[in-house]
Parts: C-alpha cells; sequence; structure tokens
C-alpha cells in the first residue's frame, strides 16, 4: 500500500521531519508488517508499506483498514497545510490491455474527447474492472502578468486574482418558494471560456482595466508537462484496462476486441487506437504452448504405460488419465485455481505421478491373473491389497510438495497452485485407481493370462540380478563409492549457478533511462526524441510505448513499477520475436553509452516471480545521509573491482542547487512584508498559483497566475523582482532579502526510519547475483565491520528475496518431515526400516546436481521447490522395495535371496513409474521458467531410482548383517530387529 501527503512549498528537510518521519513512526504499528519504504522530495511524502509474506491474502483488506484508521489518528498533528493523505491498495493492480490513441490534425483536447468516449464504452464491457487514462495533459489557462509593468500601474496583484475568483465562485443564490412552486435564484459571472477572462474589467485607482489589457491569456496544457505516453515515437494517450477479480482474460480480450472494433469504427480518420500491449494475446499464446506440453506428456506417459505394460493393461492406465484430469478441472474450479503459468506446469509434473497408483492396480491383477485367479477376484485383491499401502506412498509424496504449499513469502504465494493441483491430482489419482481402475480392468483385461512360471526372465532382468547379486557382496564398496559420489556432489553444488527466479522468455525489453535526479521533464523529454531516433525502423522491433517522467504502468504483474519522476522515462519494445531482444539489446546498449553518456541506461528483460529490478544490489543506510553517501561511494568502488559488475549506478546520491532567500526580517517588518507573502509572491512568479477553475463540460480547467516567460525563467530576474507593500507600492526583492546559492538533496529514500541509499549494478552475460555476492562478500564484511554504529551494508535485490523465499520454504519442511515420518511410521512399524527407507533421498542430489550441471540450468527457487517435491517421490519407491523385502521373508524365502527377489520383483514397478515421471517432464524442461526444475526432478530420480535398486539392497544385508546363504543350506541372520508379522503389501 502507498500512502502520499503533499506539503506545497516545504523544504525536503521539513517534509521528511514533520510529515515522513510522523506517518513512518505511526505505521509501524501495522499489524504483520515486514518493512516501511519512504520516498521523500520538497513537498511530497510518499510511503510504502509491504507486509510479510504469512499475512494470509484474505487479512489484507483489514490490515489496509488499521492503516487508513492509523494516519487520521495522527491527522492533526501534521503541519498545517498539508493536502492529503491520499491511500493507494490497488498498487498491484494490472493493466492487461492498453490501447495507445494518436492523433494527426487533431488537438491534444480533441483527443482526449474520443478517448474518453472510448473510455465509457469500454467500462461497460464484462469482466472490465477498471480503466486509466494516462498521457493526457490537462488543460490551464494561464494569465501571466509582468510584474514590472503591474507595479508600474500600482495595481495590487492579490487584489486581482481576488476579483477573479470572487466573480468565478460557485454560491448558492437561494430559493423562491411560492404558493406553488419553488424556485431557484442562479447568479452569472461563472468563466465559461478564457473570452470571458479577456473580458473581466478591474477598478483601481479611479481607472478601468481590462485583464487582457494588463496581461497575456492563453489556454494550452499543463506546464511543464505531466507525465507524457509515447507510441512508436509519436506523442498519444494511453489507456489501461483492468480485469476484474476472477475474470477470464480470454474472454476478456475478445470482448475488448469487438468493442474496440465498434469504436475504431466511429472514429474520424486521423485519429488512431493502436493495440499497445495484450495481456490476452500473450495467455493465449502461453495456454496453447502448455496445452500442447500437456498433449506431449500425455503421450510419453501412455507410450511408457503401452510399451511395458502391453497393449490391454496399458489401456486400464490409459483410461485413468481422463478421469483425474477430468477431476482434476473440477476440483481446480471449485478451489479456485485459475489456469495459468504455475498450474499448467504442475498438471505436466502431475501427469508423470498420477499414473503410479493405476499401474499398481493393473499391475497387481494382471499378477494375479497370471497366477489364475478369476477377474472379479484378480480385481477385489487389487482393491484390498493395494487401497491403504497406496494411500500411504501418496500421502508421502503430497509431503513432499507440503513446503511448496505452505510456504510464507511472496514467491511462495506465487508458486502455492504447484503444490495444490499436484497434490488434488496425486489424491485423486488414488480414488481413481482403488475404485476406478479395477472396474476398467475387469471390462478390457482378458480372462486368462499366460502364466508367470511359463515365461523365463528376460536379458534385462538377468544382467540386473547379476548387477544386484555383485553389489550386495561388496556391499561395504557399493555404501562406499556412493557416500563418495554423494560428497563429489556437495562440492560441485558450489559450482552450481544460483538464482532467484529466471527472466521472463516474453518478446519485451525494458530500456531505463535516468538522468540527473536535478534534470528537468523537458530534458528528459529531449533524450527520449534522441533515444527513439535509433529505433526508427529497426527490423527486430514490432512496436514501442515510452513513459516521459514515469516508470511504464503495470501491465505485466511481476513488473518492477517505477515512480514517477521527471529525470526517468522507460521505454517497452515489443520485438518480432523471442529471439530478438537479445540481439536488439546488444546493438543499443554501445550506442547508449556511446551517445547519451549522462543518462544512466538500463536495458532488461520482463522478470518472472516476485520483481527485484537490478540484478546486484547492496543497501547502505544509517541515520545521516551525507555518511551514507560516503559509505556508499566506497562500496561502489568496492563492487567496480569486480570484473563481472558493470554500469553500477544509485538510487539516490546527487545534490541539488536551490535558490535560498535569506529574509532580512527587520527590513520586511518595517515594510509590513512577512515571509508568506514574500514566498506566495515568489511561487506566484515563478510557478504560477491556481486562482480559480473553468467549467468546461466534463474536465475543470485550472487557471493559473504567474508571471511571463522572461521573468519566469531566469533566476537573475528573481533579484530585480517587485514585491507589493501594504500601502499599494512596491518594493525590490533585494531590499527585503539576499538571494544565494546553496544545495540540497532533491530526494531522499528511507527504510524502516534510516535514510537508505542502494547500490545496484547490471552483471555481464550469463553471471548470476547470487554468484558475484558470494565472492564479494569477504570485503563487504571487512567495510561493515569499520562503519559507525547505526550504519550498515546489507545485500538487496534478487539474493535478498531468494533468501528470505527460500527460508519461508525451510521453516515448513520440518512439518513435511513429521507428516512423512507419522505416515512411514504407521507403514512400516520399524525405525530401521525408517532409516533404511529415508537413507535414499539425500542421494538424489547426485542426480541433481550432475542434471543441472550438464544442462547449464541454474539452482533457483523453483528448481529448491523441486528438489523438495523430490524427496517424497524418492521414499515411495524405498518403501516399496523395503516392503516387498518384508513380504518375501514372511513368506519363509531366506533373507539373502528374500533381498534378491523382492528388488528384482519390484524392478519393473519402480522403474516403470520413475520413467513415467522423469520422461513426462520433457515436455517442460525446455521451459525458462519450468526447465531447472525438471532437470532437478528428472536427474535426482533417475540416480535415486538406480540407487534404490542396488544401493539399498546392499545397505539392507549391511545393517542387518544378512550373510549370502551356502549352496547346500542358508544360514538364518539374527533377526532380532525384524518384524516377525507379514508387513502391508506393496506400496508406490
Amino acid at each position: 500500500m502507498v500512502v502520499q501527503v503533499l506539503w506545497p512549498g516545504a523544504n525536503i528537510t521539513d517534509t521528511l521531519q514533520q510529515v515522513t518521519d510522523r506517518v513512518e513512526k505511526k505505521l509501524q504499528e501495522t499489524p504483520g508488517l515486514d518493512y516501511i519504504r519512504s520516498y521523500t522530495v520538497a513537498g511530497t511524502s510518499t510511503v510504502f508499506i509491504t507486509l510479510k509474506g504469512s499475512v494470509l491474502s484474505r487479512d489484507v483488506p483489514d490490515v489496509w483498514y488499521q492503516v487508513r484508521k492509523k494516519i487520521g489518528d495522527i491527522r492533526q498533528f501534521l503541519p498545517q497545510g498539508i493536502v492529503g493523505p491520499f491511500f493507494n491498495d490497488e498498487f498491484g493492480d494490472t493493466y492487461g490491455v492498453i490501447y495507445a490513441f494518436t492523433a494527426d490534425g487533431f488537438t491534444q483536447r480533441e483527443l482526449r474527447d474520443y478517448v474518453e468516449g472510448a473510455r465509457t464504452r469500454l467500462l461497460a464491457v464484462n469482466d472490465v474492472s477498471k480503466i486509466d487514462i494516462f498521457g493526457a495533459q490537462d488543460e490551464k489557462i494561464f494569465i501571466e502578468f509582468s510584474s514590472h509593468r503591474i507595479a508600474g500601474l500600482h495595481l495590487d496583484r492579490q487584489a486581482l486574482i481576488q476579483a477573479i475568483q470572487a466573480q468565478n465562485a460557485v454560491t448558492p443564490a437561494g430559493v423562491v418558494q411560492t404558493s406553488d412552486e419553488e424556485i431557484r435564484v442562479d447568479v452569472t459571472g461563472g468563466f465559461r471560456s478564457e473570452a470571458d477572462l479577456r473580458n473581466v474589467d478591474f477598478v483601481a485607482n479611479g481607472q478601468i482595466f481590462r485583464l487582457s489589457d494588463i496581461a497575456t491569456i492563453k489556454r494550452t496544457y499543463s506546464d511543464p508537462p505531466q507525465p507524457m505516453f509515447r507510441f512508436d515515437g509519436q506523442p498519444a494517450i494511453g489507456i489501461g484496462i483492468s480485469m476484474r477479480a476472477g475474470g477470464d482474460v480470454l474472454a476478456l480480450g475478445q470482448n475488448i476486441e469487438q468493442a474496440m472494433s465498434e469504436i475504431r469504427a466511429d472514429l474520424p480518420i486521423g485519429i488512431e487506437p493502436h493495440l499497445a500491449a495484450d495481456q490476452p494475446k500473450v495467455v493465449k499464446a502461453a495456454v496453447d504452448d502448455f496445452m500442447e506440453a500437456l498433449w506431449e506428456a500425455i503421450g510419453i506417459v501412455l507410450a511408457v504405460s503401452f510399451i511395458s505394460l502391453g497393449i490391454r493393461a496399458g489401456a486400464v492406465v490409459a483410461c485413468s488419465i481422463p478421469l483425474v484430469l477430468a477431476a482434476v478441472f473440477v476440483g481446480m474450479e471449485f478451489a479456485g485455481i485459475d489456469l495459468q503459468r504455475v498450474s499448467l506446469g504442475a498438471l505436466i509434473i502431475a501427469l508423470g505421478l498420477l499414473v503410479d497408483d493405476a499401474m499398481i492396480t493393473v499391475e497387481m491383477m494382471v499378477t494375479q491373473l497370471e497366477a489364475g485367479a478369476e477377474k472379479a477376484k484378480a480385481a477385489t485383491f487389487a482393491y484390498t491389497s493395494t487401497a491403504f499401502p497406496m494411500l500411504t506412498g501418496t500421502l508421502v509424496t503430497v509431503a513432499g510438495f507440503v513446503p511448496i504449499g505452505f510456504a510464507k513469502s511472496a514467491a511462495g504465494e506465487y508458486t502455492f497452485s504447484l503444490f495444490a493441483v499436484v497434490a488434488l491430482a496425486l489424491l485423486l489419482s488414488w480414488i481413481v485407481a482403488v475404485l476406478f481402475a479395477p472396474l476398467i480392468g475387469v471390462t478390457i483385461l482378458p480372462d486368462r493370462m499366460k502364466l508367470a512360471t511359463e515365461t523365463e526372465p528376460g536379458r534385462i532382468l538377468r544382467s540386473f540380478r547379476r548387477a544386484c547379486t555383485a553389489a550386495m557382496r561388496a556391499k561395504w564398496l557399493t555404501i562406499g563409492l556412493t557416500l563418495a559420489a554423494l560428497a563429489a556432489s556437495i562440492v560441485g553444488l558450489r559450482f552450481v549457478p544460483q538464482q532467484f527466479f529466471p527472466a521472463s522468455d516474453r518478446p519485451e525489453l525494458l530500456v531505463d533511462l535516468k538522468l540527473s535526479e536535478a534534470s528537468s521533464i523537458y530534458a528528459t523529454r529531449k533524450v527520449v526524441a534522441e533515444f527513439e531516433e535509433l529505433l526508427n525502423g529497426d527490423p527486430d522491433i514490432d512496436h514501442w510505448t515510452t513513459y516521459v517522467g514515469q516508470g511504464a504502468v503495470r501491465f505485466y504483474l511481476p513488473l518492477d513499477v517505477q515512480l514517477a519522476n521527471d529525470f526517468f522515462a522507460q521505454s517497452v519494445i515489443v520485438t518480432k520475436s523471442l529471439a530478438a531482444p537479445e540481439r536488439l539489446r546488444s546493438r543499443l546498449e554501445p550506442v547508449l553509452i556511446e551517445q547519451f553518456p549522462g543518462v544512466v541506461s538500463r536495458l532488461s528483460a520482463l522478470e518472472l516471480g516476485p520483481p527485484v529490478g537490478w540484478p546486484l544490489q547492496y543497501r547502505v543506510s544509517g541515520p545521516e545521509p551525507v555518511l551514507v553517501r560516503d559509505i556508499a561511494y566506497k562500496l561502489s568502488a568496492l563492487i567496480a573491482s569486480d570484473p563481472r559488475t558493470e554500469k553500477i549506478s544509485f538510487d539516490w546520491i546527487e545534490p541539488q542547487r536551490t535558490l535560498r532567500m535569506r529574509v532580512d526580517q527587520d527590513q520586511a517588518r518595517l515594510l509590513g512584508v512577512s515571509s508568506q507573502v514574500l514566498a506566495q509572491s515568489l511561487s506566484a512568479v515563478v510557478s504560477g498559483i491556481n486562482i480559480t477553475q473553468l467549467r468546461d463540460g466534463i474536465y475543470l480547467i485550472d487557471v493559473v497566475a504567474r508571471a511571463d516567460e522572461q521573468e519566469r525563467i531566469s533566476p537573475d530576474a528573481l533579484r530585480t523582482l517587485q514585491i507589493p507593500i501594504p500601502n499599494g507600492g512596491t518594493v525590490p526583492l533585494l531590499q527585503l532579502a539576499t538571494v544565494e546559492y546553496a544545495q540540497d538533496w532533491p530526494l531522499i529514500w528511507r527504510r524502516d526510519r534510516n535514510p537508505t541509499l542502494t547500490v545496484q549494478s547490471d552483471l555481464v552475460a550469463g553471471v548470476l547475483p547470487a554468484t558475484v555476492v558470494d565472492s564479494l562478500q569477504a570485503k563487504v564484511l571487512a567495510l561493515n565491520a569499520e562503519l559507525p554504529v547505526g550504519y550498515k551494508i546489507v545485500p538487496g535485490g534478487s539474493v535478498e528475496e531468494s533468501a528470505k523465499s527460500t527460508s519461508s520454504v525451510a521453516a515448513v519442511v520440518p512439518a513435511a518431515l513429521l507428516i512423512m515420518l507419522v505416515v512411514l511410521m504407521i507403514q512400516l512399524q520399524s525405525f530401521s526400516r525408517l532409516f533404511l527407507v529415508l537413507s535414499v533421498a539425500p542421494f538424489g542430489l547426485i542426480g541433481v546436481v550432475a542434471a543441472l550441471l550438464v544442462a547449464g540450468k541454474p539452482l533457483g527457487f523453483v528448481a529448491i521447490l523441486g528438489v523438495l517435491a523430490l524427496v517424497g517421490m524418492i521414499v515411495r519407491n524405498s518403501v516399496i522395495l523395503v516392503d516387498q523385502i518384508d513380504t518375501e521373508i514372511a513368506h519363509g524365502r531366506a533373507p539373502w535371496d528374500a533381498v534378491i527377489e523382492a528388488t528384482l520383483h519390484r524392478f519393473r514397478p519402480i522403474l516403470l513409474t520413475a520413467a513415467a515421471a522423469i520422461l513426462g517432464m520433457i515436455p517442460i524442461a525446455p521451459t525458462v521458467f519450468w526447465g531447472p526444475m525438471a532437470y532437478s526432478i528428472m536427474g535426482g530420480l533417475a540416480v535415486a531410482t538406480m540407487l534404490t535398486l542396488v544401493f539399498l539392497p546392499a545397505l539392507y544385508v549391511a545393517w542387518f548383517r544378512i550373510k549370502e546363504p551356502s549352496p547346500q543350506q542358508s544360514e538364518q541372520p539374527d533377526l532380532s530387529d525384524q518384524p516377525q508379522q507379514t508387513s502391508l503389501h506393496r506400496v508406490l
């Protein structure tokens, strides 16, 4: 939420101490507060309230209500003359569709009239929440006086202004009540055009003056201009369309397109609307791509099923997929989970897991049919023997996703639907497997199948038997090699790049242009015009929009929205292909550095996940801004020493020139002039003062009195400014005050009530922020140790957000492990077997590190979520094998032989389910967002599956001291640790 308070005329020090500090102190009482940031310029205080990720979304409106109440409580303690406070709790609203209206042969006012008409019609479109207009320049009527001429005529400018205000005032004149009716009395005199102002007459010193004789009256637009909007280098007015909560963005796009076709038909030639941002098109393309990937994943899983199980058994699994997906979509509708990037990716991830239970059921039925059972009994046995064990395995897998679902952070909220969809899919797949799969099997499977005793093991199974037996015989070597591989992977983890969220794979390129903080909006507009010349005719550009005096409006949810500042401009360039932004960046960057040396420029792609802005950031904070600046300079030199950094900048650091009027109070009192009168006189000359408003249709047009241009733009002219005194005369300013130049801060950022300066830097291509922060850590710590008490340097940006998000996930990991342990203890009923089952889980790291290094993918937040989810998958497979070993022993087989036979018996289902999960992720492996997670799960599950079938048997015989029996007899090992009862049947 944003709270803004205006105090016209105050300098930055007074604004900071009397407004910003009071508001910050009160807002520190906000429940669920994470931190407060404030942005103070002379006369304006802007405070940002950021809540902790643990605050539930449904509680946020109540918190914002508390913020309003708290600021209301201190309203009386704020300085006199403030305007506001103003509240904005819609800071995160996104404009999914943006149109830019350009005009050829029409004035700005005429263009705005048509834009307002289009806005009115679009507000009636279904699913539209609000429509905002930006880039429009408000009309103004300027009354420009010459202070010297007014002084020469002995006119009182303040009296003239009061006369204009009195004539234009809206004052009730009463209502005449008769016996039959009431008649309202109306008094004329209000201004309807600038002509009315020109004809205003004054009487002064016995003479009549017409306003047009003593002042220049002109109707124009805001001067200086308000933030501007441009499309393809042309001035434009934009409208941003926001969708209502729960709306369908694709339906919104169709409805707006239809409405705009009707609006376009009514527009005159010369006024043209251009589609500047089209989120419905982007979403449709993304959904189409993900649906294609979803069908590919379905095809892969089906192929695995048919090849491994055969046509009829595979058909049973194939029938379960649409049943589960249909139920998942219904569940998503009830849970309010939309189809978006995360939920669609979760469906693909779940595909490889949701067929596991169906495969177990089918395999159990096939086993019974091979043993000669009837189909009905085989189906019944499959249900009774697998329902609870499969539920246990499903819950173990779901537990692996629990940290994703309950992480209390912005990133956790962003990826919550991953947990929700996967958990929903797995639980529904269990229901389908135990209720519907047996029924489908009865219909599809044959009455009799070839007896298992009539078949011989294949070549693969025979080779695996030899490998498994060898691993068990050399059990200590097997365990040692596995531990060595784990140690190597831990070392190799240091070489895996660390990342928070990757850049987006959209075709937009953002270009930030930041001038000196004392620059006017005219200077910014000039730089923008020169920059846009570079873009004209570029073959890679489809179109671009430029925001002058502010950052781009939020057309994309994770956009790092910039504040409105005269010295800042931002272009959003939409290229013709996904590869074009990088080519365009490589061409523009050297040109910007060469042609705009005084401009801090930055070219960046859109971000995925919570927005962080510059990749490398350090915050320097402390009580005194001057010392904070000095520390920031030292830190910037330290950062610059790393060759991987480039374009180091600061969010504020430069002082600004000010003209300071030192008033001789004694002389001023002798002349009857106060500092207030002096300030008002200066304001009327330099900036102008609003004296009244002209009512023109739906618009209110400010009437501004100011000095003419020659006096207004010259600092030297202020020295001879004539100041009115009570006797009707005037005196020059120099008789009352001394004019001198001084320096002050143009703006100050604070965080948690301390001035905070952010040192930020771009990085060379291919370098990730965490890598540079790690390498600079020792130097930064050394600099931190030298700082005075109260001053500190902390990393910010993606490194800080990643740490917060990772810690929010880590905080839930114990709960996930507890759930997993409880489920496993119910299933295994033995601490020894619990240890064995969990022992394989850490070794998945071997495959994760190897896969990420080979694929060149970073270990980001999403990949970490994949690693956590991987634990449940690995444990599930381990339970299968340990439970089967216990079953074989319970049926009288020698322990050594039981381990071998159980491993061979579970070889196919473990390999099969792992293959389905691994191969099902191939379609999302090339994607930017899901790629690191896909490779983590694929590599980790592949290695863990092999270790489950090789390492776990070796560990089992070592743990229980089982020896290989001689050919003549089987030695009985000490099985005092092992349960004597038959454990539950197979678990997947």
